[in-house]
């Protein structure tokens, strides 16, 4: 299936899809949660991630969203990409938008990802400090990134 080569607006119709892409997401990389955090988190990001935040993504040939990114400058808020798609570009292009249009040099992992952690040093990020806790205050230790310079 081909990638669309541009990164759009998610809207309220990509809600759905778009959630779709958390939970399948954090399934697959965040194998800290339990079923019980999962769910728990769901209304949260539904709620406080997609309806008040501008999201960008990517979608497929039908138009699917397969990754999106949350930007609230200059940090990073939220990166989640289909499993089906990770490996393939995705996260990448999307991080590229949010350094070079977006004004981003900072984001949060959680120190337990070691997935999303490796992605980000990988992209030239480094660790600047850590949390004991989330965003949420979960006992869920986080990283936060920052490009040198």
């Amino acid at each position: 299936m081909p990638l669309q080569n541009q990164i759009t607006v998610v809207t309220p119709a990509d809600y759905p899809r778009a959630l779709e892409v958390w939970e399948s997401s954090v399934r697959a990389t965040h194998d800290f949660l339990t079923e019980a955090d999962i769910q728990s988190l769901k209304p949260l990001v539904q709620n406080h991630c997609l309806m008040r935040m501008s999201l960008f993504c990517i979608r497929d040939e039908t138009e699917a969203v397969v990754g999106f990114l949350g930007v609230d400058a200059p940090k990073i808020e939220a990166l989640f990409v289909d499993p089906a798609w990770q490996g393939k570009g995705v996260g990448r292009t999307l991080v590229g938008y949010a350094i070079k249009d977006l004004d981003a040099d900072l984001v949060d992992v959680n120190e337990q990802n070691e997935q999303a952690l490796g992605f980000y040093l990988h992209l030239g990020f480094e660790v600047a400090h850590r949390s004991e806790q989330d965003g949420f205050g979960k006992p869920f230790p986080l990283l936060h990134l920052k490009l040198p310079g």
